[in-house]
């Protein structure tokens, strides 16, 4: 029985193949779940190629197909995609010296604020910053660690003046928060791996209320992006190891940056409010001396 990785096959081709056929696999490699969804032209376009380089590549793999290929690669990520496995193939990679769980770490990071400078075209980024401005209220939608970026995103732009406020229940208790949206609310969701039954409930209420939709996902954006206004890329470091949510909250400053440029004088005004309550109830000044 053949016990070759996924990665075992792109390293083993890799000298044989085209420089296109190496970016294409690269591809596959580094961007499993859009693999496991995307059509052969969808991933061409994804890569920059075409529809025939993407089949030929496949098939310099060693499989009959698209279909072959995902099989196999869905069966691989099954088994080790668990939050123990991710997190025991991540201390594989760090060694024994502390000192590498930084190295390893910081370097992630940098590789995936690269990718997301990449990945956000600029009319999207402006088109979430408008939706943000322009919304009567906001509503952040994030379970599991997603529910902190989510508070926390919701938080910065109350104190920027806008009606905002975090959607982070699960089960029934959700539909308690769902029952809040109304037309001309903006939600946004960060959602990552599957299409879990919250999620499904939650595009079908917003459908129905005709509410604009932002979605902030590594692996959901080509499925669901006939069901949302926006969808932005936003990885979570490397898909077989510890998840990292660096770009998730570069993405939200920067979008809370966006926004202060979009209206400056609100922004600035609430600031200012704030600033004031905060020394109602220290009894203390709490500006900063001005440069």
């Amino acid at each position: 029985m053949n016990q070759q990785t996924f990665d075992d096959r792109v390293t083993s081709c890799m000298g044989d193949i085209r420089p296109a056929e190496q970016r294409v696999a690269r591809f596959f490699m580094e961007n499993r779940e859009e693999t496991l969804i995307g059509s052969a032209s969808v991933l061409a376009k994804l890569v920059g190629t075409s529809d025939a380089t993407v089949i030929r590549t496949v098939k310099a793999l060693g499989f009959s197909g698209m279909d072959e290929m995902r099989r196999s690669i869905a069966s691989e990520m099954h088994d080790n995609l668990s939050p123990s496995n991710r997190l025991a193939q991540t201390l594989t990679e760090v060694g024994s010296e502390l000192i590498s769980a930084l190295d390893l770490t910081l370097e992630i990071h940098q590789k995936s604020l690269l990718r997301l400078r990449g990945d956000i075209q600029p009319e999207d980024f402006e088109k979430a910053v408008l939706n943000i401005v322009n919304a009567k209220r906001i509503f952040i939608f994030g379970i599991g660690p997603s529910s902190a970026m989510a508070s926390y995103f919701s938080i910065q732009l109350e104190r920027f003046g806008i009606e905002a406020g975090s959607i982070t229940q699960t089960g029934l208790l959700l539909a308690d928060q769902l029952l809040h949206l109304r037309e001309g609310d903006l939600l946004m969701m960060f959602a990552y791996g599957t299409v879990y039954p919250e999620l499904e409930s939650m595009l079908k209420h917003a459908g129905k209320l005709g509410i604009l939709t932002i979605l902030f996902s590594d692996t959901l954006g080509i499925k669901l992006r006939s069901q949302v206004t926006l969808a932005l890329s936003v990885q979570r470091g490397r898909t077989d190891m510890f998840s990292m949510h660096t770009t998730t909250l570069a993405l939200i400053e920067a979008l809370l940056v966006g926004v202060a440029m979009a209206r400056p004088e609100k922004t600035l005004g609430s600031l200012k409010i704030l600033n004031e309550l905060r020394a109602s109830v220290t009894g203390n000044r709490m500006d900063l001396p001005a440069s």
